[in-house]
């Protein structure tokens, strides 16, 4: 297990569904950058979302498959690293960033623009995003990011309708 990533278990006691649900959760090395790893998080899932162009129901499809999956490695890993939500978990930011980016044309601009949005938005955590963190287990790891990511749609949404872009 790299550093910064313990499992709260005695060494060799964590079972290989305890290990790969900390792998997906934290994005393997992702989650223990030093500094902000929801933000090392978000950048690989724009980063993926710039290099891998999905058409939009394979865009849906992906982000439906890590709400899934990133729910149940959250849910196996937060107890694993010892936290109801530990820092290391990113899978989060990906399900956030995949669905601000949702319907959006991907390109430079609206990467960055949508990358800023969702990062302010997650920081902030407006109603009911605050709150929904209360719910136990993976579903509260998630569904905080997937708020934050919906303001974000919402508001890149709105950049749209009001001044055309993009």
């Amino acid at each position: 297990m790299p550093d910064g990533l313990r499992l709260s278990r005695a060494p060799g006691s964590a079972s290989r569904l305890e290990r790969l649900a900390v792998l997906v959760a934290t994005l393997g090395p992702v989650g223990r950058v030093p500094v902000a790893p929801g933000t090392a998080g978000s950048a690989v899932a724009a980063l993926f979302l710039w290099v891998v162009p999905l058409p939009a129901p394979a865009h849906a499809a992906w982000l439906a498959a890590v709400v899934v999956v990133g729910t149940w490695a959250a849910h196996r890993a937060a107890p694993a690293l010892g936290a109801k939500d530990p820092g290391a978990i990113v899978i989060d930011e990906v399900a956030g960033m995949t669905l601000t980016m949702l319907t959006v044309p991907i390109t430079p601009a609206t990467l960055v623009t949508g990358f800023l949005l969702f990062r302010a938005f997650d920081v902030v955590k407006p109603p009911p995003a605050r709150a929904s963190q209360a719910i136990p287990g993976g579903v509260g790891v998630v569904i905080d990011d997937l708020v934050a990511g919906l303001y974000a749609f919402l508001a890149l949404a709105a950049v749209r309708v009001v001044l055309g872009w993009p």
